[in-house]
């Protein structure tokens, strides 16, 4: 795209409409620009969608067409806490979503420049995330990339925003921007989504669970030198939530249930989250479930070695909408690596299974040490704020 949208240059507006200004963030799954609806007079996001060159003219048009679907069925979410999709169009044969311009700075962001959260913050983020994952699970979308690089925080309101469903999945399509292939931030996927299982709402929740231990230490408990490595750790090492996650262990704990069926549920997990907001008090916790899910030697091996094998190195598949001091839109990309498998078994379906327990996972270990703090040893997810609107 050149230099196009840089200050000074010539504007490109697509449909008549969304004059393209500048470039906010750039990822695996498409380029985000901070754009003027001109009809209306507002700043937004705008994401531009990327398509496969190598596909012919007939895959390259259905793809499009998956993709405005499932796009609008995302756009159909009405909830608080998720991020508001204003249009979908198509131009130039290629896809964008036109979304709200969010003021504020990524959880990743926050926890990066003031280190981590405490307990009494991580619940209330969780809450606000477990409602809107509510809303969209009932409507049988499901997020799949569930990150702290994928959650703002709006200035001046402290508003959660769950943004970038840019790999979600909807009733009776494959995925958003991809078919077949696994796509996500490792230390903050689901084992059966690893494992190439089916998956439902359950790995949204594991998700959050890892997120909630991210908040409070600073990085994933599963974050490891080696994609191998965390690989390994999300479907097979001991879990050991980290010391800070003790007042909402329970919660935590049920969460990173490694088998969906037993893992806690949205609703289950809002409300214990909510009595410790409402009472200081830690949650009682349930009995651990008497069987966890075990994956043969084999099948965690051949995992680890296909993601190893097919990691694509590059910025977070999603480029968050923010807007920093004077007016200017920060959209901070991240610094993980996206992965891109072709699992062995079928694609994921979003059809939904219900969790019937709320006990947590045998295979959580109480926290242990403190984890680093991230003023010394940066996360992964944590974006990089744009060099032109740095904060």
């Amino acid at each position: 795209m050149g230099r196009m949208g840089t200050e000074g240059a010539n504007f490109r507006v697509i449909a008549g409409r969304y004059r393209l200004e500048s470039t906010l963030g750039r990822g695996g799954m498409g380029v985000v620009w901070r754009a003027t609806d001109q009809l209306l007079g507002r700043a937004v996001a705008v994401k531009e969608l990327p398509l496969e060159e190598t596909l012919s003219a007939a895959e390259a048009r259905r793809q499009r067409e998956r993709t405005l679907r499932e796009a609008q069925a995302v756009a159909q979410l009405s909830h608080p806490h998720v991020i508001v999709v204003h249009d979908i169009l198509e131009h130039d044969e290629r896809p964008y979503i036109v979304m709200e311009l969010v003021d504020g700075d990524s959880l990743a962001d926050r926890i990066a420049t003031h280190g981590p959260v405490d307990a009494r913050e991580a619940a209330r983020i969780g809450v606000d995330l477990l409602s809107a994952l509510r809303t969209a699970h009932a409507a049988g979308v499901l997020h799949r990339d569930i990150t702290p690089a994928n959650v703002l925080i709006e200035e001046g309101t402290d508003r959660v925003v769950l943004t970038d469903f840019g790999i979600a999945q909807v009733p009776g399509t494959s995925t958003l921007t991809e078919s077949g292939s696994f796509v996500g931030s490792p230390e903050y996927t689901a084992p059966e989504r690893m494992s190439g299982a089916r998956t439902g709402p359950a790995a949204d929740l594991w998700s959050v669970g890892a997120l909630l231990c991210a908040a409070l230490s600073g990085e994933s408990p599963f974050r490891r030198d080696s994609l191998s490595g965390t690989v390994l750790a999300v479907v097979s090492d001991e879990i050991r939530p980290p010391a800070q996650a003790g007042p909402i262990l329970p919660v935590v704990q049920g969460l990173l249930e490694r088998d969906p069926r037993l893992r806690l549920d949205a609703a289950g997990a809002e409300r214990m989250l909510r009595g410790f907001l409402e009472t200081g008090l830690a949650p009682v916790p349930k009995r651990f479930s008497s069987a966890e899910r075990r994956y043969s030697t084999r099948s965690v091996l051949a995992t680890a070695t296909l993601v190893a094998a097919m990691v694509v190195a590059g910025v977070s598949a999603a480029a968050l909408l923010a807007n920093g001091g004077g007016g200017g839109g920060v959209v901070p990309t991240s610094s993980a690596p996206e992965v891109s498998v072709r699992p062995s078994s079928t694609s994921p379906s979003p059809s939904t299974s219900p969790s019937p327990s709320t006990s947590p996972s045998p295979s959580t270990s109480p926290p242990t040490g403190t984890s680093p703090s991230p003023t010394t040893s940066r996360s992964p997810s944590t974006p990089t704020p744009s060099p032109t609107n740095s904060e």
